[in-house]
């Protein structure tokens, strides 16, 4: 699985994306699918919010998607990747792992635990709510303010 992160960060960089010059870095990829990807992949690096669904029409995944995709400046801020799973055929790890019922939002850490479970859509603020409580990400804005400006 760690062989994959090379192709993925590839597909990545290949996306069109804001930025990219030696003054603006290039954003990583806010919205990734399962595939062959693990959550260990993320773990300290990202918090992964992970929508399963049965199928990409689902009703509940298109609500789920179209609020996280309305504010994906909050989401980055706090260290977000979202992973979309619309096919209970393929089994994927992350699939193998959370092991969801139709629609499912999980939240997971930085650390890889599972924060929350939800069977219906949530939207961003309420997941922001949730992430700002947490005592990692009060470090990381204590020591983002504490950071020297450049």
């Amino acid at each position: 699985m760690k062989a994959l992160a090379p192709l993925v960060m590839a597909l990545a960089l290949a996306l069109p994306v804001k930025g990219g010059t030696a003054t603006e870095p290039v954003e990583e990829p806010l919205f990734v699918e399962a595939g062959e990807l693990s959550l260990d992949d993320f773990k300290w690096d990202k918090r992964p919010v992970v929508v399963f669904a049965d199928n990409p029409a689902d009703p509940m995944y298109r609500r789920q998607m179209e609020a996280l995709e309305a504010r994906p400046d909050e989401l980055r801020e706090r260290d977000v990747v979202v992973i979309t799973d619309t096919d209970p055929g393929a089994n994927s790890a992350v699939r193998q792992a959370l092991r969801p019922r139709g629609f499912m939002l999980v939240l997971v850490a930085k650390d890889g635990q599972v924060l929350l479970r939800k069977p219906q859509p949530w939207d961003v603020r309420e997941l922001s709510r949730s992430i700002d409580k947490l005592p990692t990400r009060q470090q990381e804005v204590r020591d983002r303010r504490a950071a020297p400006i450049r």
